[in-house]
């Protein structure tokens, strides 16, 4: 079979290892996009944000392109902790970093518990993503889920973005009408155990077609799956997808609803390879590397 690409439209990498990036590029993933999100533990100030910002578009990057992977981001404050007082000051800082090179979009934004603190920043982060002309990632909420989904649907409305430029994600069989109807773009999220999985995923396909639908892994730092893109490939060639039809769901949808923003870079997509280059000091060798000679190469600090 043709070598597959693979655009992993939804991947949290900070909460994962080199050993994902290398068996990811392996299984033909050359480019992702991290969006900002929940670390599982409450922050606290500003400060712990513009960190966390500053690591996506700096260090997580370098450390993809050192395995042949493009990583790009999305810039937000999560539905989660926009109750949270301490943390709403981020909505001031945002636009300094969606002004930023690589990241594509604004998100995760939308609902969680569906408070009114969760709709004011959700209402505000869609309009800065109008000033900003960039696509928006919306998460659905867990709890209530289709009533969640309509909710956002009407925000989204009322905010004046074109629908194309959303992407209405961790969607299922309850919710995915609505958004079809919506022109929004439809996005999966493919887990071991919840949400959705590779068959299902298929079915889904049946019914709705391979136009603007984006299947991701979402993985993190709970039980998930950073394969789960390729895994679903492999799902459609076995359902009686054609390889071009896999091509378009994993690789053209992606490049498609992210090149709105104008900002992927995916120049000689691929091609990187492991160096002795650091970032800030630090590379992701663990010790001498022998160069060609034999001698020992650059050691990681």
């Amino acid at each position: 079979m043709t070598e597959r690409r693979i655009f992993d439209p939804h991947i949290h990498m900070t909460s994962r290892t080199t050993t994902d990036y290398e068996q990811m590029y392996a299984a033909g993933v050359r480019a992702l996009v991290e969006p900002a999100f929940w670390l599982g533990q409450p922050r606290t100030n500003v400060g712990s944000f513009t960190d966390y910002f500053d690591g996506l578009i700096g260090w997580e990057r370098f450390r993809a392109a050192q395995f042949g992977i493009r990583h790009h981001c999305t810039m937000a404050l999560n539905p989660k902790e926009a109750n949270d007082p301490r943390c709403t000051e981020v909505l001031d800082v945002l636009p300094r970093y969606l002004a930023k090179d690589g990241v594509v979009a604004v998100g995760e934004v939308g609902y969680d518990s569906m408070t009114p603190a969760e709709e004011d920043a959700f209402t505000r982060q869609l309009a800065m993503a109008v000033e900003h002309e960039l696509p928006v990632m919306v998460h659905t909420p867990h709890r209530d889920k289709l009533a969640g989904t309509r909710r956002t649907l009407d925000v989204v409305r009322e905010s004046g973005i074109a629908a194309e430029m959303v992407v209405v994600d961790h969607l299922n069989e309850v919710t995915v009408g609505p958004v079809a109807d919506s022109g929004c773009w439809m996005g999966f999220s493919i887990y071991p155990d919840t949400k959705m999985d590779e068959q299902r995923m298929v079915a889904i396909l049946r019914e709705y077609g391979t136009s603007r639908v984006l299947v991701n892994s979402a993985a993190d730092w709970g039980r998930s799956d950073p394969l789960k893109t390729a895994k679903t490939g492999d799902a459609m060639l076995a359902g009686g997808f054609t390889v071009a039809d896999v091509d378009k769901v994993l690789w053209q949808n992606p490049v498609e609803f992210y090149g709105q923003s104008g900002k992927l870079m995916l120049e000689d997509v691929g091609q990187a390879e492991p160096t002795a280059e650091t970032f800030a000091g630090n590379s992701v060798l663990r010790g001498a590397r022998p160069d060609a000679a034999g001698s020992a190469g650059s050691a990681a600090s």
